[in-house]
């Protein structure tokens, strides 16, 4: 009996070995596993190897290249970009060499290339824009040749769906202030989203701000840490906003350092609050409302105009009133339609006449200087014979005021439509990003690795390295790998398998994937814009920029269609005055 319990604890132990019964991380070896102690001589021959992978369409696939480098012997680091399609592997070439990477990419079901010449590919940005002011495939095709036209773009990319430009260039040559510059010089307001360097940001609000002095004090404290790249306040607000390196420093550093800041320490600052001070949620919200507005004022001042000139006509009580003369030709019915249309043309479509300014003002021609000229010939036409009536004995002319006001009304409600569409798209993106948990548990270690401390913060406060504890039932709160701890992560929300995958130290975990049973402790590796999530949000925002083949010869159309309009106008035109 003793004989068969010793022979049961061996094969626990070796079953088990690799597993701590209690938290403690000692510090991971730089050198591969099984090379002692005195070999670590090796560390200062490790090489890098760039890898084009094609066919990864999801970060399933991404940590299915990752997992499979790593199995090799030698690995130090293995980094993969699926949105890029590249993989980036740091290893000891007296253990294996660029082709058995490359093969082990290969046996995983991908094709894999070995990047020799990495100076042009690093030297590539993509960066995003956000462009506030677009109303037409006119106006994104405008933005979309002038940023093509600049010196060091490779490729641009506009999407009128989600207001947003997607940019490749060289940053030796061009920077993305200056592409933004020339999208405003087209008439449009840019505001930057992602620059496309290896960097992190982050909205802090700041409470406790009496003065301006007390703004520029925090700025030059936060601007002093290393790895903050820029740093924009917002003092009415009460924001600001922090551009960083994520391997150098994080939003934690930033709260500390802002409420260290000062004698009387009077400061505290948090995460900004999302939809507050002019985010894009807000912005779009606003702008739903405000187009729902205008079309109702609008619908309240044309309905008597289509009623009075379409309808009442017919009924001969009230034909009769509404066919009284005023003075000479002038009747009652044209004084009406004369009143109501003009808030319609002149205060609800005024943002016709600005957008049609700013398009003529550039040099191109958009769906608003067709608008202005379709209900300004309507109503200064009417408004002649109004006039003419109303000086004339003998005049008789019809008026059109009613086609300006409905045609006005209803471009209104289709431009409610196609906001409220986009509406529906950030918000199915908004969901993806949900997926996150909103809290983490963080872990405080000693010098030897074992547990001391454990807090709960926001999971936006997750720094790279940083060790996080997974309880059972919740979700994962940032990527990385198993420290500590054995249980099965449910990863349907990658994957699209509901069978929940068994993790133990050494796995690499995902976040926003559920912990099905046992506690965790994970090492944070990809936080922010690197983690998982954001890859994916990324790829959906890039396949909202791809246009179908029939949309690009619809775009190609367009092109012309305004001009051409505006020629047929003014032939006629002439035609009419000549005859």
């Amino acid at each position: 009996m003793a004989t068969k319990l010793l022979a049961l604890a061996c094969i626990r132990n070796e079953s088990y070995g690799d597993l701590s019964p209690r938290p403690h991380y000692p510090s991971m070896p730089k050198y591969p596993k099984g090379v002692s102690a005195q070999e670590t001589s090796l560390e200062g021959s490790e090489a890098k190897a760039m890898f084009s992978v094609i066919g990864m369409t999801c970060s399933a696939c991404a940590g299915s290249v990752e997992k499979a480098v790593k199995r090799l012997p030698g690995i130090r680091e293995a980094v993969v970009d699926v949105l890029n399609n590249r993989a980036q592997v740091m290893f000891y070439p007296s253990f294996v060499n660029e082709e058995t990477i490359r093969e082990a990419i290969e046996d995983v079901g991908f094709e894999a290339a070995l990047i020799k010449d990495e100076t042009t590919e690093k030297s590539i940005q993509v960066c995003r824009i956000r462009i506030n002011g677009m109303t037409c495939t006119s106006c994104s095709s405008t933005v979309e040749k002038a940023l093509q036209a600049i010196r060091g773009v490779l490729k641009a990319q506009v999407a009128l769906a989600t207001e947003e430009a997607e940019v490749h260039f060289d940053p030796k040559i061009v920077s993305h202030n200056e592409l933004m510059k020339e999208i405003e010089d087209t008439g449009f307001e840019a505001i930057l989203v992602s620059s496309g360097e290896d960097m992190s940001k982050i909205d802090l609000q700041v409470d406790g701000v009496r003065t301006g002095n007390s703004m520029r004090l925090l700025e030059n404290s936060i601007q002093a840490l290393p790895g903050v790249h820029a740093v924009e306040v917002s003092p009415e607000f009460k924001k600001i906003s922090v551009s960083y390196k994520p391997d150098m420093t994080g939003p934690r550093n930033f709260i500390r350092v802002i409420e260290s800041t000062g004698s009387s320490r009077r400061f505290k600052a948090a995460i900004f609050p999302e939809g507050v001070g002019g985010g894009r949620e807000t912005h779009k919200r606003e702008e739903i409302k405000q187009y729902f507005r205008s079309f109702l004022w609008s619908l309240i001042f044309t309905t008597p105009v289509f009623l009075t000139s379409m309808i009442f006509m017919y009924i001969p009580g009230i034909k009769h009133g509404l066919d009284t003369k005023v003075v000479n030709m002038l009747t009652i019915g044209e004084i009406i339609r004369w009143v109501l249309s003009t808030p319609v043309q002149f205060i609800i479509g005024r943002r016709f006449y600005t957008g049609s300014y700013k398009a003529l003002r550039h040099g191109s021609a958009n769906m608003d200087v067709l608008i202005a000229l379709g209900t300004n010939a309507a109503y200064f036409y009417s408004v002649y014979t109004v006039l003419r009536a109303a000086t004339s004995p003998h005049f008789e002319g019809t008026d059109f005021f009613e086609t300006s006001a409905m045609l006005i009304s209803f471009i209104l409600l289709g431009k409610y439509l196609e906001v409220l569409a986009k509406g529906k798209t950030s918000e199915a993106i908004a969901k993806l990003m949900n997926l996150a948990p909103e809290t983490a548990i963080l872990l405080t270690l000693d010098e030897e690795g074992n547990v001391i401390g454990e807090e709960e913060i926001d999971s936006r406060l997750i720094q790279k390295n940083d060790v996080i504890k997974i309880i059972p039932g919740a979700k994962v709160a940032s990527d990385g790998f198993v420290l500590w701890g054995q249980s099965h992560i449910n990863e349907s929300m990658i994957t699209g398998e509901a069978r929940p995958v068994a993790k133990r130290k050494g796995d690499t975990v995902i976040g926003g994937t559920v912990n099905e049973n046992g506690v965790l402790h994970i090492k944070a590796t990809k936080v922010g814009s690197e983690s998982a999530l954001a890859q994916i949000v990324r790829l959906v925002e890039s396949a909202q920029m791809a246009k179908a083949p029939v949309q690009k010869f619809a775009d190609r159309i367009s092109k012309y269609f305004v001009p051409l309009v505006k020629e047929q106008k003014i032939a006629s035109s002439t035609l009419m005055l000549v005859s």
